[in-house]
């Protein structure tokens, strides 16, 4: 999954550094990801993990770092395994 969300980071991202320069809980925010490239990354992730983000995970925080994207996604993947 991290291998994953790297990958879509670097294509989607829009970051000025390289994606794998960036630690698991580097600030991705401050590390250059602007709102509108986050709404790409959400897209790309729905896409490559066959999920939706629900509304109350559509946050700053979700998209924090990359350890937090993959938490989230996770959190989601797991959420729909049990419904």
């Amino acid at each position: 999954m991290n291998e994953t969300i790297r990958t879509l980071l670097a294509k989607l991202g829009g970051l000025p550094v390289a994606v794998d320069t960036l630690a698991d809980e580097a600030d991705l925010y401050a590390a250059g990801l602007s709102s509108f490239a986050s709404v790409q990354l959400m897209l790309g992730l729905e896409e490559a993990f066959d999920m939706e983000f629900p509304d109350h995970l559509l946050n700053r925080k979700s998209f924090a770092s990359i350890a937090a994207i993959e938490a989230t996604v996770a959190t989601i993947v797991g959420d729909r395994k049990v419904a």
